[in-house]
């Protein structure tokens, strides 16, 4: 018995080992399958990104910002310079490339002779932005600074490690606050790639696709601590340089209307102030001057109320300068006549609560009579003859309530109300009242009354300078919104000059056109009856207008002199921006 028992347990030793051998073998097939899946994934399926990884553990890449496009006033690239760019250089360091705060200090070190910064400044600035891959050290750094740096980042001994420099531009102004507001700002952050830098307001903003141009970028060769041993030329893309513009703005006549708009404004302590020149017959824009401005280079501490344009973003009601879009309206359509008497209901309507300004009294005038002493009855008694669809209508053709379109960015559209109107609206438009427009569109609306009637879009670019020297004129397209009676010009707004409410505006040699605008400021709770926009707006020669002017003021102080309305505060300013900018363009023969 004892040997089958030997037999047995042989035959279950020999089992065993079957056994064994086979989850072995089935371990090592598993294991030799997960390695060859493995090699499969990493060689096949991860093979580009860690040929990516690779490639970068070797090499740097080094974003090339192209020089941002110039801005020239209207005597172009041999005239004054509104906005350019100088190339800085900047130092940067990259904390994660230095193990340790020893390793930091003695790079610190070694900087701190050549930046002029001591090493605790150094670290100073480093330390709470360890995380980061790009902390600026210093920027607009010298060429003796430069090459000083780049020795110390080159030698074989006491090597500057973790720094680098980054050479970029930066947008300077040099007509400072004079153009701030008509050409804004650039701005924006740091990162590891260097500044970012983009339009913030302005022609900045508005042309950034032209002005920026496109990015180049530089491969460089670096060693394991990241400095660069060589470049890369196959993979170098260069930078395109951006477009640049030549506007319409002339700066002598910009600095003529900010100049005496300015001295009004701080005389009156105005809460604001606005003041246009344009080309009736071409929509340029020759001088646009928005009070308060404020100092690009100053960006930092400056309200930010200052930067916006207040000729295109603060509609207001205009007041009687709305009165010849009106008249000219109602003549064209046949409502009245030239000749035609109205009655004035001597100095007060009690049935629409309409009064004259001042406690003036009237009787019969004609409609030349009405603009030149500028009544307010006399213009509801004419819109109610219009009604109220016809007056809106001829409101909407002279371009009110819409945007001009100007190529500058946040204009407003103003207001005006939809129809049907009530008696209280249709007659209180007329004079101004119940409507909001923005200095914009009131210029816009008397170049189309000087040139008879021709609709002009207001613009600021005249021309494109591409980065190769090609010089592309802007065509501003132009379509006929009606024939506007010439006569409104040439006599009813000259009769305002001559013998109504805006004498103070006339020129000795020049027969100038215009109409004041004393209008109250509309609140939550109906009118202010103590602060006022005031306002005057026209133009000269009359038989043929070379510019249109508008001035604009709102809230002046009346404590200071007693004198509020546009043709005590606004007319005045007016008459020396025309008179200085008329003298100019005869002397330049334009």
């Amino acid at each position: 018995m004892q040997p089958a028992a030997t037999e047995q347990g042989s035959e279950t030793g020999g089992m065993r080992s079957k056994v064994t051998i086979f989850v072995i073998s089935g371990v090592l097939i598993v294991a030799f399958c997960l390695l060859g899946w493995r090699l499969f994934y990493l060689q096949y399926s991860r093979a580009d990104y860690y040929r990516d990884l690779s490639y970068r553990a070797r090499h740097a890449r080094v974003i090339e910002t192209a020089q941002r496009g110039r801005m020239y006033d209207s005597s172009g690239p041999g005239g004054r310079l509104l906005a350019a760019s100088n190339r800085i250089l900047t130092v940067f360091m990259d904390p994660g490339l230095l193990a340790d705060w020893d390793e930091k200090m003695e790079v610190a070190g070694i900087l701190q002779p050549i930046l002029g910064m001591s090493a605790p400044e150094i670290c100073d600035i480093v330390e709470p932005r360890r995380n980061t891959r790009f902390v600026k050290l210093k920027a607009g750094i010298t060429e003796q600074q430069h090459a000083a740096i780049k020795e110390a980042i080159s030698r074989k001994e006491n090597r500057l490690r973790g720094v680098a420099i980054q050479s970029s531009w930066e947008r300077y102004y040099p007509m400072g606050r004079l153009t701030s507001t008509i050409i804004g700002v650039e701005g924006g952050n740091a990162d590891e790639n260097g500044p970012q830098k983009i339009g913030l307001t302005g022609l900045e903003q508005r042309y950034e696709s032209l002005l920026r141009g496109t990015e180049g970028e530089n491969i460089l060769v670096v060693d394991k601590l990241r400095a660069p041993v060589g470049r890369d030329p196959s993979s170098t893309i260069a930078a395109k340089d951006g477009s640049s513009l030549v506007l319409t703005i002339d700066t002598t006549i910009q600095e003529f209307a900010r100049s005496e708009l300015l001295e009004q404004y701080k005389h009156y302590r105005a809460e604001s102030a606005v003041a246009i020149v344009m080309d009736p017959w071409t929509g340029a824009i020759l001088a646009m001057v928005s009070i308060p401005d404020y100092d690009p280079d100053k960006l930092s501490s400056t309200d930010p109320s200052a930067l916006r344009n207040r000729a295109l973003t603060d509609p207001y009601e205009p007041g009687s300068i709305f009165k010849p879009i009106v008249v000219a309206a109602a003549l064209d359509q046949g409502i009245i006549t030239r000749d035609e008497l109205i009655y004035c209901e001597d100095g007060h309507w009690d049935q629409y609560r309409i009064g004259e300004w001042a406690g003036h009294r009237f009787g019969n005038l004609t409609v030349k009579e009405i603009l030149a002493e500028s009544s307010n009855i006399g213009m509801a008694k004419i819109g109610m003859k219009m009604g109220d669809r016809r007056l809106c209508e001829a409101v909407k053709m002279f371009g009110l309530g819409s945007k001009t379109q100007i190529d500058l960015p946040l204009e407003e559209a103003g207001q005006i109300w939809p129809l049907p109107w009530d008696k209280m609206c249709l007659t209180r438009v007329p004079y101004g009242h119940q409507i909001n427009v923005t200095a914009i569109q009131m210029a816009r609306a008397f170049c189309i009354l000087a040139n008879g009637g021709r609709c002009v879009w207001p613009h600021l670019v005249r021309a494109v300078i591409e980065p190769d020297g090609k010089v592309t004129e802007l065509n501003r397209k132009t379509n006929l919104a009606g024939q506007v009676i010439e006569w409104i010009v040439r006599e009813a707004l000259t009769s305002v000059v001559n013998d109504g409410t805006g004498k103070e505006a006339a020129i000795e040699g020049y027969q100038v056109f215009g109409k004041t605008g004393t209008a109250n400021i509309a609140g939550k709770g109906g009118y202010d009856e103590i602060n006022y926009t005031s306002s005057f707006i026209g133009g000269a020669p009359a038989d043929n207008p070379a510019v249109i002017v508008l001035v604009s003021i709102r809230r002046p102080d009346k404590s200071v002199d007693g004198k509020y309305s546009g043709g005590r505060v606004a007319a005045p300013v007016f008459k020396r921006i025309l008179e200085k900018t008329m003298k100019y363009l005869e002397t330049n023969g334009t």
